[in-house]
């Protein structure tokens, strides 16, 4: 069932979504709850040669640290592993560099020296010291296809121990 919902990007700005993207599903592999994501995510995460296998479907991503699969499809046998993206899935166990902002390339790393030695305390902070959620284009960088402003606020609460 599809509907016209209206999303914020990271401006606050709206754009029309034509699908619902909270649906959870299970990894055919590690058997965790994924969500959902749509084609358009999955086509720009993976390697040039997958491009052509990736419908215009929703897909779901693995949500687990420890498996090696990112997204799979809900109605086949089709699934996209770790290796076959073009950038580190940052909750997956062993990403390297842990990209927080995809869009620019703003790590986890990043985040926490921007606190600890650049004076850092919010959101606001982050996006001028660092240029994380400038130029966003999330549905097609992040791996989720949402913004990154959430996790950005998890890394800053984790870095300031609250």
């Amino acid at each position: 069932m599809e509907e016209n919902i209206m999303n914020r990007n990271c401006w606050g700005s709206q754009a029309n979504s034509t699908s619902l993207v909270e649906e959870n599903k299970f990894c055919p592999i590690c058997n965790e709850e994924g969500i959902q994501v749509k084609g358009i995510t999955v086509k720009h995460m993976v390697i040039e040669n997958l491009i052509p296998q990736v419908e215009d479907d929703n897909y779901y991503l693995c949500l687990s640290e420890k498996c090696d699969i990112v997204y799979y499809s809900s109605n086949s046998d089709f699934h996209i592993e770790k290796e076959q993206i073009k950038v580190p899935i940052s909750f997956k166990e062993d990403a390297n560099p842990k990209y927080i902002c995809y869009c620019n390339r703003v790590t986890e790393e990043n985040i926490v020296n921007a606190i600890r030695n650049e004076g850092a305390r919010n959101i606001k902070d982050i996006i001028r010291l660092t240029g994380a959620m400038k130029n966003g284009k999330c549905e097609i960088n992040h791996p989720t296809g949402k913004c990154c402003s959430p996790v950005i606020q998890e890394t800053i609460d984790r870095a300031l121990g609250i």
